[in-house]
C-alpha cells in the first residue's frame, strides 16, 4: 500500500478505502492524470492488475453524475470504464483502467480516418441509444453563462480589455444568436468534451470514453465540434469538411437529422464559435482562479479557430472584429510570456 504519511489527507483516506475495498494492503498508488476540476485520478497496482481510482472531494465535486452517465454509456454499448466500487458520499470510485494512451498520443495523418471512424460510431451510438431527458438540458441559460466566461475571464481578466457599453451590447447580441443556433438543432446526448484527450486508444473496441460526467441534452453538432475542431490537435479544413459531411450523412441515415449538408455545416461552425468562446474563458479562469497555467498553452489554437470561422458568418462578425481590432492574439502571446517569466523569477 502507498505510504499514507506521503499522501495528503484525501489521498490517505482514499488509500484506506482501497485497502478495505480490495481486502488487501498489497497495492500501490500513483497519480494517473490531471484534471481541470478538483477531481484527481490515481492508478492502483495490485499484482498484475490495475484499476483507476477517482477522488472527487465533496462539496467541490459530486461523483453521482459520473456514476449515472457511466451507466447510460455502457448501456448504449460505448466502451466506458466499468465501475467496481463506489463511495459516493466520500467521493471515491474504483474503475476499470483503460490505459494511458489517448487519441492525442497516437493519432496522425495515416490513422486519423480509422480512429475517427470509430469515434463517429461511438458518438452515433450515444446519440441514438441514450434517450432524451436522462441528463440535464443544455438550455439557453447555460449556453449564455459559458460565453460570459469569454467576456469576464478572457477579455477583461486575462487581457485587461475594458468592455464599454457598445462592445458589451454587440457581444450580447452575438451570444443570443449563437444560443438560438444551438437550440434550433436536434437535441441529443452530448458528452461535452468529446476530444482527443478524453478518447482512449485501446487494442480493441476504440475508443475508450472518459470524462463524461458533465453530459447534457444539447445540439447534435456539439460533440462533433469537440472532436474535429479539437483545441489540442488540428486538421486541414478540407479534411474536417469531409468528416463533417460524412457524419451528417450517417446522422441522416440513422434518423437523427433532417436538414441538408449546408445547414448542418452552418450549425457546426456556429456551435464551434460558442464552444471556443467558452473554452477561451475557461482556460483563462483555470489560471487566474485555480492557478493552473498549462491550459494557457492551448489558447492560440482556440483563438485560431475563432479567427478563421467568425469572419465567414455575418452572425459572428462582431467577434471577428474584436479579435482583430483589439489585437487579441498578440495580447494573448504577451500575457503568456509574462506569466512564464514571472514563474521563472519565483
Amino acid at each position: 500500500m502507498a505510504d499514507s504519511h506521503a499522501l495528503d489527507p484525501r489521498g490517505a483516506a482514499l488509500a484506506a478505502w482501497l485497502r478495505d475495498t480490495l481486502a488487501t494492503t498489497a497495492f500501490r498508488i500513483e497519480p494517473a492524470s490531471e484534471d481541470a476540476s478538483f477531481r484527481r485520478y490515481f492508478r492502483v497496482h495490485a499484482g498484475a492488475r490495475t484499476w483507476v481510482a477517482m477522488d472527487a472531494p465533496p462539496p467541490m465535486e459530486d461523483c453521482r453524475p459520473f456514476v449515472s452517465v457511466l451507466g447510460l454509456l455502457r448501456g448504449a454499448g460505448v466502451r466506458a470504464p466499468a465501475l467496481h466500487a463506489a463511495d459516493v458520499e466520500r467521493g471515491f470510485l474504483l474503475l476499470d483502467d483503460l490505459g494511458s494512451r489517448c487519441y492525442l498520443d497516437v493519432i496522425g495523418k495515416a490513422n486519423a480516418d480509422a480512429l475517427y471512424t470509430d469515434a463517429f460510431a461511438a458518438l452515433l451510438d450515444m446519440q441514438c441509444r441514450i434517450g432524451p431527458g436522462q441528463v440535464p438540458p443544455y438550455d439557453d441559460r447555460k449556453l449564455r453563462e459559458e460565453m460570459e466566461l469569454f467576456r469576464e475571464w478572457f477579455l477583461a481578466r486575462h487581457l485587461g480589455i475594458g468592455i464599454d457599453g457598445a462592445l458589451s451590447l454587440a457581444l450580447d447580441e452575438t451570444f443570443e444568436v449563437l444560443v438560438q443556433v444551438c437550440l434550433e438543432q436536434p437535441r441529443v446526448f452530448v458528452h461535452r468534451d468529446y476530444h482527443s484527450r478524453n478518447l482512449m486508444h485501446l487494442d480493441d473496441h476504440n475508443p475508450g470514453v472518459i470524462d463524461f460526467q458533465d453530459a447534457v441534452d444539447g445540439p447534435i453538432t456539439y460533440d462533433l465540434v469537440s472532436l474535429l475542431r479539437d483545441v489540442y490537435v488540428r486538421w486541414p479544413e478540407d479534411r474536417v469538411a469531409g468528416w463533417v459531411d460524412a457524419c451528417h450523412d450517417r446522422a441522416v441515415a440513422r434518423g437523427l437529422v433532417g436538414v441538408g449538408r449546408e445547414r448542418f455545416r452552418r450549425w457546426f461552425d456556429l456551435t464551434g464559435v460558442q464552444r471556443h468562446l467558452k473554452i477561451a474563458g475557461i482556460f483563462a479562469r483555470l489560471w487566474h482562479r485555480d492557478g493552473k497555467p498549462r491550459y494557457l498553452d492551448d489558447l492560440p489554437l482556440t483563438l485560431a479557430y475563432l479567427s478563421e470561422v467568425t469572419p465567414c458568418h455575418p452572425e459572428t462578425e462582431v467577434v471577428a472584429r474584436v479579435l482583430d481590432e483589439l489585437d487579441v492574439v498578440d495580447r494573448t502571446r504577451v500575457a503568456r510570456r509574462e506569466i512564464a517569466a514571472a514563474a521563472q523569477r519565483r
